[in-house]
């Protein structure tokens, strides 16, 4: 599985025909790959709010319980930027393929487990331990996946498209999440409370293992792309990859990291959180609310095409700020609906607050993947992207449960969105905007 010199020249002198065919596969495996990957972390994100707390932490009060299991949640996380690393480093040394392979069966793996995991009541403290030993091992595999399935689908197509094909992957995000909160939905409404909360929520949890054998079935037919083949050719791969992107491309890293910030950190509030403070503190129910983000996934599904689509068109520094601009905006009324209460408000809020994350999100993929030069871009885009999940996406739940506790009032999130939203756009100018630029060509990332 290893990509060798003659296997590369064979890739670059592909024909037309088999070309076309590998852009399609590699389009699809990117967006079944990530979807299946993001399925198995929405199902824990969607359990930490609902079944965890009492499940692995049954001595504690409610908001001790929710802390605890949000800190679960922050762990996978902050583990990210080290599969980044470690992914990172063998996705450039050795190519996306093989890397891509190992990731998914590390994440199905370990979601499975999650599904048969017994709670404190059987193994005690250990029940919890194992919880988040198998929540790093979720947040190492996530880590090393993003990149590569990105980079499969835009490094294979037509680089005037490169926003639509990187989308492909982003579009794994809301599928993964319509499935994985759709399953939750689905038997939350079937059985009864103590039917669902005793023994259904594992269920999709281990149906993550057949998931997990379609997608390697998919990922294992297609093959490395041509950018990397060309750089494995003419022998220009790095012998420290990740060193060397930290080293020359440092400053790239932050500012991705950076660009993150208004679009990682609200999306987790929008769509784990929610269901920890419209079902706790305003007492709805819990089917209400994941139908509420189950349709609000589904809008992402045909809203990050169009975005990704337009970014081509009109680069994607300009889509992508305005949806970091139009998140800061929608922070106050978005809590003013959830706290004012009311079902159609409420959803629709919920909805709505999909839209200007799906402007992000969408040309995001291309935004960073674009920032590095093929021989560094794996682990260089992944530490970038991952870098956001230790300061913006993981610790969002945590901290919006402490801050409404400590303040009382659901506007201190609201200014903590809007902070995120000023370090995006300050990021988002800074960096480079390189839609139109040719990206196999090393002079593109020689600053002047």
């Amino acid at each position: 599985m290893v990509l060798g010199r003659n296997e590369a020249n064979k890739v670059i002198q592909a024909g037309k025909t088999e070309q076309r065919t590998q852009v399609r596969r590699a389009a699809v495996a990117s967006a079944i790959g990530t979807t299946i990957e993001w399925y198995d972390f929405f199902l824990y994100n969607t359990a930490a709010a609902l079944i965890f707390p009492h499940l692995f932490f049954p001595a504690s009060s409610s908001y001790a319980g929710a802390m605890q299991s949000f800190a679960t949640y922050a762990v996978g996380f902050a583990a990210r930027p080290v599969g980044a690393a470690i992914f990172g480093y063998w996705g450039d040394r050795v190519g996306r393929k093989v890397t891509l392979v190992i990731t998914l069966l590390l994440m199905g793996l370990a979601s499975g487990l999650v599904g048969v995991l017994p709670g404190a009541n059987t193994l005690g403290i250990a029940a919890p331990l194992i919880l988040v030993a198998l929540r790093l091992i979720q947040g190492v595999a996530i880590g090393g996946e993003w990149s590569g399935s990105v980079l499969l689908a835009m490094e294979w197509g037509d680089q005037r498209k490169r926003g639509l094909l990187g989308s492909f992957a982003q579009i794994g995000v809301p599928v993964g999440l319509v499935l994985g909160t759709g399953g939750m939905t689905l038997l939350s409404f079937v059985l009864s409370d103590a039917a669902f909360t005793s023994w259904g929520w594992r269920i999709p949890f281990l149906l993550s293992l057949v998931l997990v054998g379609i997608g390697l079935v998919i990922r294992l037919r297609i093959l490395e792309t041509p950018m990397f083949a060309a750089v494995v050719a003419q022998q220009r791969t790095s012998r420290r990859p990740v060193v060397d992107a930290v080293r020359h491309h440092w400053r790239e890293i932050l500012l991705s990291a950076g660009l993150r910030f208004s679009e990682q950190m609200p999306f987790y509030l929008f769509t784990s959180y929610v269901l920890v403070y419209v079902v706790a503190e305003h007492h709805y129910s819990k089917t209400f609310v994941l139908n509420a983000v189950l349709v609000a996934a589904a809008l992402e599904l045909v809203t990050i095409p169009f975005f990704s689509q337009l970014s081509d068109r009109i680069g994607r520094k300009r889509v992508y700020l305005t949806g970091a601009v139009l998140t800061g905006l929608l922070a106050f009324p978005y809590f003013a609906v959830l706290k004012g209460g009311g079902y159609v408000p409420i959803f629709l809020a919920v909805v709505v607050s999909m839209i200007p994350h799906a402007m992000q999100y969408g040309p995001q993929a291309a935004f960073i993947g674009e920032s590095f030069p093929t021989h560094l871009r794996y682990g260089g885009a992944g530490l970038g992207y991952q870098l956001a999940s230790v300061f913006a996406g993981g610790p969002a739940p945590l901290l919006a449960t402490w801050l409404l506790h400590a303040t009382g009032t659901p506007y201190s999130i609201s200014v903590y969105i809007v902070l995120a939203s000023v370090v995006t756009v300050l990021c988002g100018a800074a960096i480079a905007d390189r839609s139109r630029a040719d990206i196999t060509d090393e002079a593109t990332y020689l600053r002047a």
